[in-house]
């Protein structure tokens, strides 16, 4: 009697840990992450589009960009309707090559390789596009 408790404790203790979430995807700001697709996608949605933006390339790929700073979540789901996968994702700063300046609730982001040059437009303290330099 034992010995069925045992490998059933340890079928479920395997279970469990296959159970737990992906570690978190972590995209740099203004670049792309492939991701591969587990069972072909039917709906891929993001939580927060101006976060990150997913491209599906074909039924296993994707590319994940990260749009703008903070954590949002990716949910694939099926043909059937199950989710298939579901990953946090974080969009953080680039390791190297980026200046923020800040000015007020303005934000201008910097491209710096020998010299800098602006990237993109700036950004109020929100996150949104400001219209004015």
């Amino acid at each position: 009697m034992r010995r069925p408790i045992l490998t059933l404790t340890l079928a479920l203790t395997a279970l469990a840990g296959a159970a737990q979430a992906a570690p978190a995807l972590v995209v740099p700001i203004d670049q792309s992450t492939p991701l591969a697709l587990p069972r072909g996608a039917r709906d891929v949605l993001i939580g927060n589009p101006a976060i990150a933006d997913v491209a599906v390339l074909d039924a296993g790929k994707a590319v994940v960009s990260g749009r703008g700073y903070g954590v949002t979540n990716l949910i694939i789901i099926d043909q059937l309707g199950r989710t298939v996968l579901e990953r946090q994702i974080v969009v953080s700063a680039p390791a190297a090559g980026r200046v923020s300046v800040i000015r007020g609730p303005r934000v201008s982001e910097y491209a710096c390789a020998g010299g800098c040059e602006r990237a993109g437009g700036d950004k109020d303290a929100g996150g949104g596009d400001s219209a004015k330099p």
